[in-house]
């Protein structure tokens, strides 16, 4: 007797606890997707999307600075995690990178060096962060050199993802925008 009612116990007890218990909410990312241009490459050619690339050193000052504040703060977060292929370059970097057949080399200049590819991207002017955006084919859309915050970046993010370049100026665009 002591044994069924020890069952009945636990499976109320279990019964209770299994209705009262909600899935863990899942809250957006607090962090942007990074990834290669190798593996940005293969994603777009399955579901295109813009490509948003951060060139940057690791002796940059202002590089670093947008990462902890820019790339950090949530709204952009979340709006480059869902419109953008986020891909993070290391303008130095010295392992080669090939995309579409193509193989980017590292060029020793000097102290420092550069790859190939952050050459082409940034169209030879070496300044960072810049931050370069492509379509959904790899194409050159627009290289924005120089540190930029949160507020700055956002409406430059939603002009590009949404198109309103290949139809509206920006000055006009912008002023739609802030209503």
């Amino acid at each position: 007797m002591q044994f069924k009612t020890l069952i009945i116990l636990t499976l109320i007890t279990v019964s209770t606890a299994l209705s009262a218990w909600k899935p863990a909410e899942t809250k957006p990312a607090d962090k942007i997707t990074w990834i290669t241009l190798e593996e940005a490459d293969k994603l777009r050619q399955q579901e295109p999307r813009k490509i948003l690339i951060d060139v940057y050193t690791d002796w940059c000052g202002w590089c670093k600075r947008m990462d902890a504040t820019t790339f950090s703060d949530p709204e952009l977060v979340k709006y480059v995690n869902e419109n953008y292929y986020a891909v993070k370059l290391d303008a130095e970097q010295k392992e080669p990178i090939t995309i579409g057949g193509k193989t980017y080399e590292y060029v020793a200049n000097g102290r420092r060096g550069y790859n190939e590819v952050a050459s082409e991207l940034l169209q030879g002017k070496m300044s960072y962060p810049t931050i370069v955006f492509l379509d959904e084919h790899m194409n050159m859309i627009q290289p924005l050199p120089g540190y930029r915050d949160a507020k700055e970046m956002q409406p430059i993010l939603e002009y590009l993802a949404t198109e309103a370049y290949k139809s509206t100026p920006w000055e006009e665009w912008l002023k739609k925008r802030q209503g």
